[in-house]
């Protein structure tokens, strides 16, 4: 049966960027904070591999900024997390779950301090901008909050830093990991963060201005021409085996950060003034019931997963895959789940309900990369 197709409308946005992901052949996409985003190019597979090998440039328009300028933009951005900013300095990056007043995580982004009154906040897919809002008009703070025209460019893989280099300028070479810099292009001055949604290293171009989005996909193109660059994007194979987690599938507002181990990200003493504190605070005492956990899945390649399997043992149900793909390096299905407590010890084996029939499981250590 042929898959439907998505209608283009003025509520499903393009990006700057996607003239030239149309011209480099792009296969599928998906929807994310109501932009297009590319999943795949020649497949799944073959992108997973040059993703390793090379280096590729992605449209990431659809990690939108949300904006805080103003006297309180510092308070206001330490309210909307339980991870301690206040000795962040402006050129730096952090990732920072975002909870509500329960401690439920409502984004996972990377926070860029660029001064000490303004941030942004490059959003994963949730419509975070209108909670925002609510919570400045609610406590009355002195901070404009908007969407800017700002797209992120994200060049990844390991000949990334010579091709940003080419473009850019030595000097990038420079930046530190989840640090940024400025550095001109045509002209203008553009905020150039050594940070991706990949574990094969990279940079995250904030591409202000709509209107330079085509000449930056060019340039970065011919640059990288003897580098075998190719346009690409997100990869599932390699997100799992990185324990990268997608918001919205991998988590939910029903899960705090403690069960989507980021507890790491989360300095809720100290935090004061985040909205969920003191729900967080009870949570880090008695503990998680259920957490993110590495899976290994038995048997052939596993179908798509567009949607949530149980996971079952001694014939219960004791948690959720999420995310789960064959990996052509480790020769396994890698997947991604939510395990109660009882069953989320390293070795304990599980058993997948799978579209195409129940799968034995095991839990992992660690994940794959």
């Amino acid at each position: 049966m042929t898959a439907p197709l998505l209608s283009p409308s003025r509520r499903l946005r393009r990006t700057p960027f996607s003239d030239g992901v149309e011209a480099a052949g792009v296969r599928a996409y998906t929807v994310y904070n109501h932009m297009l985003l590319p999943t795949v190019f020649r497949s799944i597979e073959e992108d997973y591999q040059h993703l390793k090998e090379a280096v590729q440039v992605w449209d990431v328009a659809c990690e939108r900024q949300v904006e805080l300028r103003g006297p309180d933009a510092g308070r206001l951005m330490q309210m909307l997390t339980p991870r301690d900013l206040r000795g962040m300095l402006p050129g730096r990056c952090a990732y920072v779950p975002i909870v509500d007043e329960t401690g439920g995580m409502l984004n996972d982004p990377v926070a860029v301090k660029l001064a000490e009154d303004r941030w942004w906040i490059s959003i994963a897919d949730s419509d975070l901008l209108y909670w925002v809002k609510g919570i400045v008009n609610g406590w009355r703070l002195d901070v404009l909050v908007d969407e800017p025209d700002v797209s992120p460019l994200a060049v990844q893989g390991p000949r990334a830093e010579d091709l940003v280099a080419r473009v850019f300028g030595e000097g990038v070479r420079a930046v530190r990991f989840f640090r940024f810099g400025r550095f001109e292009f045509e002209g203008r001055e553009l905020v150039v963060a050594r940070s991706g949604y990949s574990k094969q290293g990279g940079f995250e171009i904030y591409v202000e201005g709509a209107d330079i989005g085509m000449p930056l996909w060019h340039a970065l193109m011919e640059a990288g021409a003897d580098l075998d660059v190719r346009a690409g994007c997100p990869n599932l194979i390699e997100r799992i085996e990185g324990g990268m987690l997608s918001y919205g599938n991998d988590m939910t507002d029903d899960n705090t950060p403690h069960e989507c181990w980021l507890g790491r990200f989360c300095d809720t003493q100290s935090a004061i003034g985040c909205i969920g504190r003191d729900a967080l605070l009870r949570v880090a005492k008695e503990g998680p019931v259920q957490q993110i956990r590495a899976i290994e899945i038995d048997g052939s390649a596993v179908p798509t997963c567009d949607r949530w399997w149980p996971i079952r043992a001694g014939g219960q149900t004791v948690g959720r895959v999420s995310s789960a793909a064959w990996s052509p390096d480790h020769g396994t299905n890698v997947a991604i789940g939510m395990v109660r407590m009882t069953h989320w010890g390293p070795g304990t084996e599980l058993e997948i309900a799978a579209p195409d029939g129940v799968r034995a499981a095991a839990v992992r250590a660690a994940f794959w990369a």
